[in-house]
């Protein structure tokens, strides 16, 4: 894989490589999209995302909202997954979205993306969906951050995008510079939820928390399994933990 070009957005720089099979939008030295012609899985944060969605408790999501978009890596997981779901996106940089229109056929995927403020969107929002995915960070000069800490009003406006029998999932950055924001997420959904489960897998630097009532094991996965024909997929699939946040 090489670099083909560096893109200046309006905020934040990445780097775009490729090769003959795949692509990857890399931000402050870290992957922040991904798209291969012939697999889906990443054994990173995207797999976790998409595994999260299809434990909503009531089955299969028959709509999803993505906060935070950029290549919309984890929504082409789900679009294989779930042909008939309908998936709105928000995302701040509308550059990015366009990049990945024309690097990773993102137009394919099928998503109703908005390009504004997900806090001002959700400040807004009367509609409910059966799965909300918060994955909103922004790129720092060394690293990523989320660009907005814990507060009631936050929490109040996602509880209300998730209809009844839905459930919220949070990405978060593990690691070295990103433990407050994790303790601090996983104290408020416990607070607020009647059950928080964490999704993992060794390779990934990042945490999935799952925040609902009565989430399903992880053994819900495996009836996905047989839809992924490569072997490197079902292998990241059969990698995906999942735990109770005590």
């Amino acid at each position: 894989m090489r670099r083909s070009e560096t893109v200046k957005t309006s905020f934040q720089e990445l780097e775009i490589w490729k090769s003959n099979l795949s692509t990857e939008f890399r931000v402050a030295g870290a992957i922040h999209a991904s798209y291969h012609r012939s697999r889906f899985l990443t054994g990173l944060a995207w797999d976790l995302l998409a595994a999260a969605a299809l434990l909503r408790p009531l089955g299969k999501p028959r709509s999803l909202l993505m906060l935070g978009l950029a290549g919309g890596t984890s929504l082409r997981i789900l679009r294989h997954l779930l042909p008939d779901c309908k998936f709105t996106a928000i995302d701040i940089d509308g550059e990015i979205v366009d990049l990945a229109r024309k690097h990773m056929e993102l137009g394919e995927v099928g998503i109703d993306v908005h390009i504004c403020d997900a806090y001002a969107w959700l400040e807004k929002n009367r509609k409910q969906f059966d799965v909300v995915i918060d994955d909103i960070y922004l790129a720092g000069k060394t690293d990523v951050f989320r660009p907005k800490t814990w507060d009631p009003v936050l929490l109040d406006h996602l509880k209300q995008a998730v209809a009844p029998g839905g459930l919220l999932a949070v990405n978060l950055v593990t690691g070295s510079g990103h433990r407050a924001m994790q303790t601090a997420t996983r104290n408020i959904l416990r607070q607020n939820y009647d059950e928080v489960r964490s999704l993992k897998t060794e390779e990934s630097m990042n945490e999935i928390l799952i925040a609902g009532s009565c989430i399903p094991s992880v053994s819900v996965l495996a009836d996905y399994l047989p839809a992924f024909g490569n072997w490197r997929d079902r292998m990241c699939w059969k990698r995906i933990k999942l735990r109770k946040i005590q």
